[in-house]
């Protein structure tokens, strides 16, 4: 039984300031542990609930959180970025059920830190449905057979999860009181509730149901400026349909995820450049 998970930080108990989840902040090292400690959790149950191998790909951020001195070492660890397949990376046919762990709502939701990949998109949509991280991921599992068999986070994105994926199990671990506050359980409660979401995911992963991929994928993406959007109509197959929307028709999911990285790094830059120039003024 080989159990993939992915890990973000943003649905982590006892996270909710951009404070803790941005590299440089006084609350970050705190972030860090208890991600770490979610993390372990979840490996535990996974192994608990019969699993023979384990890969975690560290999902936030410059995507390198994890103290990995303190990581369960039954499991493997994929880390660093840009990754190709972003979220997704080392997610393979080959495994039998996807955790995603520290989930968070979508850009435009209710969510604590919600966000769709980059802080600096509007919104991303799919087939014209503004879509979650989770979802996204979930396209790419699909596309390898690969079923979504545990979603944590706050109650934004558990209701989405529970709406798309059926049968999984959804662990809550913090109620949104905003963008950036909650009202979260103990880091010690939510590590045994994603400990016990876990085994039961893995446990049941046979039973879960393997969607299908349909495709093609419409992607939209509503970059953060007029630049932004110039630069990612400069992108072979994509058009600027609005003055900041990026579009463009995607035959597989993995090109999917690997155009919502390129046009990542390309909001991020066209931003870095417009801070530069304003703190000039």
């Amino acid at each position: 039984m080989k159990v993939y998970i992915s890990i973000d930080m943003e649905g982590i108990a006892g996270v909710a300031t951009l404070d803790q989840v941005v590299r440089g902040g006084t609350g970050y090292a705190r972030a860090q542990e208890l991600m770490t400690h979610e993390a372990n959790a979840a490996i535990a149950g996974a192994f608990e609930g019969g699993a023979t191998s384990v890969l975690v790909n560290d999902s936030h951020g410059t995507m390198d959180n994890l103290l990995h001195d303190r990581l369960d070492p039954r499991a493997r660890l994929v880390f660093g970025s840009p990754k190709a397949q972003c979220m997704a990376e080392g997610l393979t046919e080959d495994c039998d059920v996807a955790l995603f762990v520290g989930y968070h709502a979508p850009a435009g939701a209710p969510g604590v830190l919600a966000h769709t990949f980059s802080a600096h998109f509007g919104e991303v949509r799919i087939n014209g449905a503004r879509v979650s991280e989770a979802e996204v991921n979930a396209i790419y599992a699909a596309s390898l057979g690969v079923p979504v068999g545990l979603v944590t986070g706050d109650d934004v994105i558990g209701a989405i999860a529970s709406d798309v994926f059926a049968g999984a199990t959804i662990v809550t671990v913090k109620t949104a009181h905003g963008f950036s506050a909650t009202d979260t359980v103990a880091p010690s409660v939510a590590r045994e509730l994603v400990r016990e979401g876990a085994a039961r995911a893995v446990a049941d992963a046979a039973s879960l149901h393997r969607p299908v991929t349909a495709l093609p994928l419409t992607l939209e993406v509503d970059m953060p400026s007029p630049v932004a959007a110039e630069l990612g109509a400069c992108i072979p197959g994509c058009l600027r349909t609005a003055d900041r929307t990026i579009t463009a028709v995607l035959d597989n999911a993995a090109d999917l995820l690997g155009l919502i990285t390129v046009l990542y790094e390309l909001a991020q830059g066209s931003e870095n450049a417009r801070q530069v120039l304003t703190n000039r003024r």
